[in-house]
């Protein structure tokens, strides 16, 4: 039996997790797929919202060690891990001087490593698959626009979504500001953009294939899941 537990940044992964990916990891192995919420979901909307790693990590090795049938991940955006402080979440600062293919990698590599540190079992880092979103959970739903756009009632935005996807190589470049990242770009086309209801109905309408076949960093986390599940 193996039970794989998702820490995640705020309400929309959450749903995101228990809607799609639940029966998508089933499937392949697991015998259960839950999120934890490790953001306050309250503050959302503000860079930092999301829990000091000190808090994260210790919540993440404690699920580890006292339950020996599971394996833990991460569903967190870049955009919104803390650099500095108290809250600093390992290898987000330095990741800011990193070209955009080694940003995330910086960041996941920093964390295994951290939690590594609290288990004294070999080979711990197999059952942990630190995940880092880039930039943020929406830009998934840029990997097809006319999907997206039905699957919310808005098939009059799907050229406006179109364009802002045509300008990246990848909807996992779309960038990272106050500005313009991939949710607030959705809010600028959509006031009052509701993330937990409008964002689960988008993902549904993409599905994981076509997220796959457009996002490369998160197509290699759920093979990344699927190989963890089927080690003996």
């Amino acid at each position: 039996m193996t039970r794989l537990l998702v820490h995640v940044e705020g309400q929309t992964e959450e749903t995101f997790v228990n809607e799609v990916l639940n029966e998508y990891l089933l499937a392949r192995g697991y015998t259960s797929v839950s999120a934890r919420l490790v953001g306050n979901a309250r503050q959302r909307e503000r860079r930092g919202g999301i829990k000091a790693w000190s808090a994260v990590r210790e919540d993440i090795a404690r699920h580890l060690k006292e339950d020996a049938g599971c394996i833990s991940t991460t569903m967190v955006d870049y955009y919104a891990l803390p650099a500095g402080g108290p809250k600093a979440w390992p290898g987000r600062a330095a990741a800011n001087a990193l070209p955009h293919p080694q940003k995330a990698d910086a960041v996941e590599s920093q964390l295994a490593q951290d939690i590594s540190t609290l288990l004294v079992v070999p080979y711990p880092m197999k059952r942990f698959v630190p995940f880092v979103v880039m930039h943020e959970f929406e830009a998934l739903l840029f990997s097809d626009c006319q999907a997206f756009s039905s699957a919310i009632y808005r098939d009059d935005l799907k050229d406006a979504l179109q364009k802002i996807r045509d300008q990246f190589g990848s909807p996992e470049e779309i960038n990272d500001s106050p500005q313009t990242a991939p949710s607030k770009r959705i809010e600028n086309l959509i006031p009052g953009y509701q993330k937990p209801i409008l964002g689960t109905l988008a993902a549904l309408g993409v599905g994981l294939d076509r997220m796959q076949l457009e996002c490369p960093r998160f197509a290699i986390w759920l093979r990344r899941l699927e190989a963890a599940v089927a080690r003996p």
